[in-house]
């Protein structure tokens, strides 16, 4: 049985993905709800910004979603990870994971999370989305091999998840930790409240 909240309205919440690590994050904002993985692929778009991408598949996901919910908010979300016009998304084994860290040491990246709301009574939605800059200590071998080895980040875009082993990687970050994670809570909850009525 799907609880309701009185921060959406009432309604049915449904997080439209798989990530025990967006479910962490949301559960912070006290909301009520369940998860239900979306079945849409991500496919990159080389022709699209990386702003753009993300909310285009944050949108993808809630819809796929909504359409097994009658009457239910639909959130959901998609991080990138980029370097020098390079999107880095989970990588497809070791050696892409060894690859990644390498591209990332002792340089500055943008993460990237896009976000959507959308009401599946009526369809109606907002995306959103917030960038946040993450620049890393060098990076050993030794390191990235220990890294990978003991926390295997190939669900992750970018071969690493910030709130693990890899923390000690970060020298700076410059934006918000939490859309690092997944999710960015703060920009989430604030244009909710200023768009909700919109999706009614």
């Amino acid at each position: 049985m799907i609880k309701t909240n009185n921060f959406l309205t009432g309604k049915p919440i449904v997080l439209a993905s798989k990530s025990p690590r967006r479910a962490d994050l949301l559960k912070l904002l006290n909301l009520d709800f369940i998860t239900h993985p979306s079945n849409y692929h991500e496919p990159d778009d080389e022709n699209s910004t990386p702003e753009k991408l993300v909310q285009t598949h944050a949108y993808h996901k809630a819809k796929d979603v909504a359409n097994k919910f009658e009457n239910a908010w639909i959130i959901g979300a998609d991080t990138i990870v980029v370097l020098e016009n390079k999107i880095l998304g989970k990588p497809a084994d070791r050696s892409e994971a060894v690859s990644m860290l390498k591209f990332l040491s002792d340089r500055t990246h943008f993460v990237y999370t896009g976000y959507c709301l959308l009401n599946s009574q009526n369809k109606k939605f907002f995306t959103n989305v917030q960038g946040t800059a993450v620049t890393f200590q060098k990076l050993s071998l030794q390191m990235i091999n220990y890294y990978i080895d003991h926390y295997q980040p190939f669900d992750k875009a970018g071969s690493y998840a910030i709130q693990d082993y890899s923390a000690i990687f970060v020298k700076s970050i410059n934006g918000c930790f939490y859309n690092v994670v997944g999710f960015p809570l703060a920009n989430f909850y604030h244009q909710t409240r200023k768009k909700l009525g919109s999706l009614l």
